[in-house]
């Protein structure tokens, strides 16, 4: 049987279909908000965030919570939040202010499995946890909608404040001369990273969704300068290594997580290349 024949054998279960669902539509998700998180240089946001998610998980498998969104999408959001409150600290510098979150709650997160082990495979937990589950393989039609109603708000939200968005993005202090409450905006797109990094975590993994958001930004700007252009095609760039990644995952068994990641990062030498051709 070639790659093809397999591939069309797997596309007879109704868990890849979900699997290419979701995976769409958590690449599209973090790759709306990419392109302001790099130019505002607030890249390691949804690291950070990412981290905090893997505490949550933590705590909602010690709490043998059934459905562990309604612990982890609440305090992703909560510290969110905070990092934004600290960041604008004088005291505490953003960069500092997500390293000290973040990093605390990878080690609570960590402790808590270690010390309240629900499960006779701690590091297969963790593992998962951090790169991705295999729970993915299991993706239910309740999951699937889920993601679609997140997803909806997140595309949603985006839409519908672009303006303010792009405003903020390139010049807080002219946005706030003429009425924006960037404050305000800026705890919007925390919040919305937030909720980004709980609909990727199954998919990608804590410690890789950071990637969703920044590597298609990054290879959109090394071929188009305008704002909306860039954030288009970064938002194309990710569907289409989310769907190759995940297909080639299916077809030859490796974790999904990483070989999305692993297709971005190949984007991303593909469209520095070309960038330097076109400007020569």
């Amino acid at each position: 049987m070639n790659a093809l024949e397999k591939l069309l054998d797997y596309f007879r279960y109704p868990f890849v279909w979900y699997l290419l669902i979701v995976g769409v539509l958590v690449a599209l998700c973090a790759s709306l908000l990419g392109v302001t998180l790099v130019l505002k240089r607030f890249s390691y946001l949804g690291d950070g965030l990412s981290h905090v998610a893997f505490g949550a998980t933590a705590i909602a498998a010690v709490l043998k919570v059934t459905d562990r969104t309604v612990i982890v999408l609440p305090l992703t959001v909560f510290c969110a939040v905070l990092l934004l409150r600290l960041g604008q600290n004088t005291k505490v510098k953003g960069d500092a202010a997500i390293g000290m979150i973040s990093v605390g709650a990878l080690a609570v997160g960590y402790l808590l499995m270690n010390v309240f082990s629900v499960s006779s495979n701690v590091a297969g937990d963790v593992c998962s946890a951090l790169f991705g589950s295999t729970s993915i393989l299991t993706l239910t039609l309740s999951d699937v909608i889920f993601s679609l109603i997140l997803s909806a708000l997140v595309i949603g939200v985006f839409i519908f404040f672009y303006h303010k968005i792009f405003a903020l993005t390139f010049d807080e202090n002219f946005a706030r001369a003429t009425g924006v409450r960037v404050e305000l905006y800026n705890l919007l797109i925390a919040v919305v990273i937030a909720v980004v990094v709980v609909l990727a975590m199954d998919l990608i993994g804590s410690l890789l969704v950071s990637a969703l958001v920044i590597f298609p930004a990054l290879s959109a700007m090394r071929l188009f300068s305008k704002f909306r252009t860039v954030t288009v095609a970064a938002c194309l760039f990710s569907v289409v290594c989310a769907t190759v990644g995940i297909l080639f995952a299916i077809l030859f068994e490796t974790p999904v997580g990483a070989t999305v990641v692993v297709c971005n990062i190949l984007l991303l030498a593909l469209c520095t290349l070309c960038g330097r051709f076109v400007r020569r």
